[in-house]
């Protein structure tokens, strides 16, 4: 008897739950629902990643922009433009900014300095004042080589490997597909400065830019003669309705033939260069190695 009790108050305890769930469930829904509205769009951030936002916020920005103003302050005439269109054309616009270039440059410089004071305290007062200015000159020009270096060796990159990439537009184009679907295969099929930059032009034409222009700015970034000069003949091969697949042939061969040129010149050159480090290094060498012992003998026949 008991047992049944039992069992007949835990039913009417479901059934009472079960309704109540019941019941309550639109205006449960409603909640949740204006819950997750009011917390759209809001990102969870951890402890420690929050704290460091703050720090970068009020330390780290405020330190970077006082040293973006010393190569300013140093040189007015410092086009941040022109700085913007170099930092693209190194393909650092993913990791560098003009701001944090900048940056660099005037801490490099400010840590040029100090460094110029340091060897200077060593010596005398005058050695500091000596030491200071061309350490900090050092610190404001190396940022500027280093940028230089990064164009020039993926410039070099881009055009050793033009050739290869005109002859796989070409194949793609003469298989039946359009500019913009053989770009698209050789952005699958290759990779490197180049592919990226023709992705960058695809992903511009596909939003609405039109295809001489995407090509022209990215002949303007790349700043290449051999690039320049494709883009010149596709604007063209579009305007005039010529074969682009003939075109395209052409360009891969002429840019292969100035490849061949430009490292038999580069081979020309190497004798001369070699010529300094063999004067002032190998010379002296070969000359104590050989005529050493002669002196030797001859010093000590006079003794």
């Amino acid at each position: 008897m008991a047992m049944l009790l039992f069992l007949a108050l835990v039913c009417v305890g479901g059934a009472v739950f079960m309704i109540s769930e019941a019941a309550t469930y639109p205006s449960r829904l409603k909640a949740r629902s204006i819950k997750r509205a009011s917390e759209y769009g809001r990102v969870h951030i951890p402890r420690n990643e929050l704290e460091l936002l703050r720090f970068r916020e009020r330390v780290v920005a405020p330190t970077a922009s006082r040293l973006a103003s010393i190569p300013l302050k140093l040189n007015p005439r410092t086009n941040v433009a022109a700085i913007a269109k170099k930092i693209v054309a190194a393909g650092l616009s993913q990791r560098l900014t003009t701001s944090s270039f900048l940056a660099i440059k005037g801490g490099s410089t400010l840590a040029g300095g100090l460094l110029g004071l340091l060897l200077g305290v060593t010596g005398s007062f005058a050695s500091a004042l000596v030491f200071a200015p061309i350490f900090g000159t050092l610190g404001f020009l190396v940022p500027d080589w280093i940028l230089m270096f990064k164009i020039r060796s993926r410039r070099e990159k881009i055009r050793s490997d033009l050739p290869d990439a005109l002859d796989l537009l070409a194949v793609s184009v003469e298989a039946g597909l359009g500019f913009d679907g053989a770009v698209t295969k050789l952005t699958e099929h290759m990779e490197g400065p180049l592919v990226d930059e023709f992705a960058l032009m695809l992903n511009e034409i596909r939003v609405g830019e039109a295809r001489s222009v995407a090509l022209r700015k990215m002949a303007e970034r790349i700043d290449a003669m051999e690039l320049s000069n494709f883009v010149r003949a596709v604007i063209q091969a579009d305007q005039l309705g010529i074969s682009l697949a003939r075109i395209l042939r052409v360009q891969a061969a002429d840019t292969r033939l100035r490849r061949q040129a430009a490292a038999e010149e580069k081979a020309m050159k190497a004798p001369i260069k070699m010529l300094l480090p063999t004067v002032f290094f190998i010379f002296p060498s070969m000359f104590i190695v050989i005529l050493g012992p002669a002196l030797l003998n001859i010093m000590a026949a006079f003794k």
